[in-house]
């Protein structure tokens, strides 16, 4: 098939360890413990365009309009529209000399930013909002939204390539955390992780260049199990803290979040508190962000929410020369990765559970 010309339907389905399960109270459960399930792999073609998209969110270029089309239906995340955890998009793929471009659209009712604030209580104090049934690092109520695309290095990860795709690296049912845990099974193992963060990154231009390996889960030494991070040489976000019961900086603007102002504050735009600018039921940013420099801000995107529908460009060199990232130095072959949609939540996803594997058109 001429994937230039025709578009290829896929059915996107969310792993059992992305899937949130109900109690009869309603409350987000435990996971049960099961294995991925083999699926045929899916070709996603990469057309060789003649000037590099904009990344503005908005993907009127023309490398676009001459680029294959992909489509997905992605089910069995968190929230979406009516609750039910389904959405449905487009994957698109261009590269230059020395640059590879993704466009992933997907629909989402909703555009979540609110992550975690702190508000102003009636009695002057202040907290920090929290989802009431997060049992620990499964926030769906107080986040925001994200997009991840995971690659398989070197095609180290077994069985991610030709039957598993990323759910390889899922491990439900696993005791310390109600959704699970994320690794590879063998040292050596490693998955590059592009991870769309839109409150702590998307919104200044970044995804987050992260890795994974085969690390297992330890409440003291490894609470991320094999979710890890590119080395960086500065830029990044970090929590704001509450110093004397008061947030530490504000935006210099002093707008309340919910009042005209943002959900994150900028390094560039900070400001000592002033807890007089503000009344009861004002939000604020709990999180501060300025740009990572070195081999964790290698990815650039523009995203854009708009009328129920998320639009994301996506570029990276095709080289970077790190051990932790995927380096397409080999037009000839081909690439595995997955990809994960994240409406207002902090690890509950959909997912594209067949491997996609990007093939470079000449």
């Amino acid at each position: 098939m001429n994937l230039i010309k025709k578009s290829i339907s896929l059915a996107v389905v969310a792993a059992v360890a992305s899937a949130g399960v109900l109690t009869s109270a309603g409350a987000l459960a435990q996971e049960k413990k099961e294995k991925p399930k083999p699926h045929k792999p899916v070709p996603v073609a990469a057309a060789k365009a003649a000037a590099a998209p904009k990344l503005d969110g908005v993907a009127d270029d023309a490398a676009w309009k001459g680029a294959p089309v992909l489509n997905f239906k992605a089910i069995k995340g968190t929230n979406f529209k009516d609750g039910k955890g389904n959405t449905s998009g487009t994957l698109q793929v261009v590269y230059t000399a020395d640059m590879l471009y993704m466009l992933v659209t997907y629909e989402d009712p909703t555009y979540s930013v609110r992550r975690s604030p702190y508000v102003k209580k009636a009695d002057g104090k202040w907290e920090k909002l929290k989802d009431p049934e997060d049992k620990g690092g499964d926030n769906n109520k107080y986040y925001e939204d994200k997009l991840a695309v995971i690659w398989n290095i070197n095609d180290s990860i077994f069985g991610f390539s030709d039957k598993f795709s990323c759910t390889t690296a899922c491990h439900s049912g696993e005791p310390g955390k109600p959704y699970g845990n994320k690794y590879t099974e063998e040292e050596g193992e490693l998955g590059d992780m592009w991870h769309m963060k839109f409150v702590r990154g998307g919104v200044i231009g970044q995804m987050d260049d992260q890795y994974l390996d085969h690390t297992r889960f330890n409440p003291k030494t490894a609470k991320e199990a094999g979710r890890k991070s590119d080395p960086k040489a500065g830029g990044g976000y970090e929590d704001i803290k509450l110093v004397n019961g008061k947030p530490e900086f504000m935006n210099k603007d002093g707008k309340a979040a919910n009042k005209g102002g943002t959900y994150w504050l900028k390094a560039e735009d900070k400001a000592p508190f002033d807890d007089s600018k503000f009344k009861a039921g004002d939000e604020v940013a709990s999180i501060l962000i300025a740009p990572f420099a070195g081999d964790r801000g290698d990815i650039s995107v523009g995203a854009k929410w708009e009328k129920g529908k998320w639009t994301v460009e996506i570029a990276r060199k095709l080289v970077t020369g790190s051990k932790f990232d995927i380096n397409f130095d080999d037009l000839g072959k081909g690439y595995a990765f997955g990809l994960g949609f994240f409406d207002n939540a902090q690890v509950r996803h959909a997912y594209v559970q067949e491997p996609l594997i990007l093939q470079f058109q000449k």
